[in-house]
């Protein structure tokens, strides 16, 4: 019982394997190019614990080619051409199947190696991946394989899993084992989706358990006690990260309080403080802006607070926040006046500063209209006057615009009145 259950239980059909069904359901492609048995190089792509090892283990079962499998964080060039080389023997008669997990952290010099093993077809190629593999797969082994994405697999398909691990435990112990719906649910949810981390959970349950009336019975108590923080499925470095980030700004920014509370949740349970803090802040500034904009302090306020308590308790200003900044009304005008003011600065759109905005007050032999010329607005009614502030080569853009909001409204009916009675 040295392997993992997961590796232990391997399905003996594709039928066995629990989720993918778009990848694997009935007349689905990769279903049927892998009862074809012409199997063509891969890439799966996809968080871990979902099947992608397991579906490699199977091609290469029901192809009867030799499995070879290396890891793109150990393996070196050497492992490569060790690979290459067995195809030469009756290992590899059938030809061999190398499964590269974690291609990603292969460098270019190693995909390229890769590819020169590739090309003769002797060996084929399934590689996975947690991160894009647009992003970080040579272009060349992308062009020669295709791609398919594996999703988290739901908690109704893993309760599958979870029976059939139960099943097996049962008879490799040799021993009844009692489990209570409640429980097999639990595991199935609190996985996010890891269909390993639910077999390792029904491993760790069971052996946890105590022997009554010549059954293992395994308690609701005993399956919350090791499946605490399972859920949570996050690296601060992949697409996970800012998958969640994304949908945390998004959420605020659409209004979305529930939303936004539960992707808060998951960044703090993850311990990504900093995270939650940073897309707050920003979101009260970007989205919320001018419309409300004594909010922006208070966000500060809670966001300092926040570091200074540390989690758990920061979890409460936070949540505070997120919920005011999801009920305050919006405006984008600020955010998009600077972003049109950048984009006129690095397209060289400016020109000399207006003489009267000048820091210097004196003029040369050679100008004939010497003087300043700046008005100062204190001076006159409303403490406004008409001058010029821009550049001559831009004196008539206008990169704000009020926004319908009652705050910003306010502010432009009051500027109307103002300049109208000048």
């Amino acid at each position: 019982m040295s392997a993992p259950l997961a590796d232990r239980l391997r399905p003996r059909s594709l039928d066995d394997i629990v989720g993918q069904k778009h990848l694997l359901g009935k007349d689905k492609p990769l279903r049927k190019i892998i009862e074809s048995g012409i199997i063509p190089n891969l890439i799966f792509y996809g968080p871990s614990g979902v099947g992608k090892t397991t579906l490699a283990n199977y091609i290469a079962q029901k192809t009867n080619r030799t499995f070879k499998k290396l890891n793109g964080t150990t393996a070196s060039t050497a492992d490569i051409k060790e690979v290459f080389q067995s195809t030469d023997t009756l290992l590899g008669l059938n030809g061999v199947l190398l499964y590269l997990d974690e291609i990603q952290y292969f460098n270019k010099k190693q995909q390229q190696t890769l590819l020169e093993y590739i090309e003769n077809g002797k060996i084929t190629l399934i590689a996975s991946t947690t991160e894009n593999p647009y992003f970080y797969v040579y272009n060349a082994i992308l062009s020669r394989s295709t791609v398919f994405e594996f999703k988290s697999v739901e908690p109704v398909e893993i309760e599958k899993a979870v029976l059939r691990g139960i099943d097996f435990l049962s008879d490799e112990m040799g021993v009844e084992i009692e489990i209570d719906d409640e429980s097999v649910t639990h595991i199935a949810t609190a996985c996010g989706g890891d269909v390993r981390k639910a077999m390792n959970a029904v491993e760790l349950s069971v052996l946890a358990s105590s022997e009554k009336d010549g059954k293992r019975v395994v308690t609701y108590e005993t399956v919350d006690e090791l499946t605490q923080k399972s859920a949570v499925r996050y690296d601060k470095d992949g697409d996970e990260h800012y998958d969640i980030v994304s949908a945390y700004q998004k959420s605020m920014r659409g209004s979305d309080p529930d939303a936004a509370i539960h992707y808060l949740a998951r960044l703090l349970e993850a311990g990504d403080l900093p995270s939650a803090c940073r897309r707050l802040m920003v979101c009260a500034a970007e989205d919320v802006g001018l419309a409300y904009p004594s909010l922006l302090p208070i966000v500060n306020a809670c966001v300092d607070m926040a570091m200074k308590v540390g989690l758990p308790e920061a979890r409460i200003p936070l949540a505070d926040a997120v919920i005011m900044v999801c009920n305050a009304p919006k405006s984008i005008s600020g955010i998009t006046a600077i972003d049109k003011a950048i984009s006129d600065v690095r397209a060289g759109r400016g020109g000399p500063i207006p003489r009267q905005l000048q820091n210097k007050h004196y003029d040369g032999e050679d100008n004939q209209n010497k003087g300043q010329f700046y008005k100062y607005p204190h001076s006159y009614p409303n403490h406004y006057v008409e001058q010029q502030y821009l550049p001559d080569s831009l004196r008539d853009v206008k990169y704000y615009e009020y926004s319908d909001n009652k705050n910003e409204q306010a502010f432009k009916s009051y500027w109307e009145k103002i300049k109208n009675d000048k």
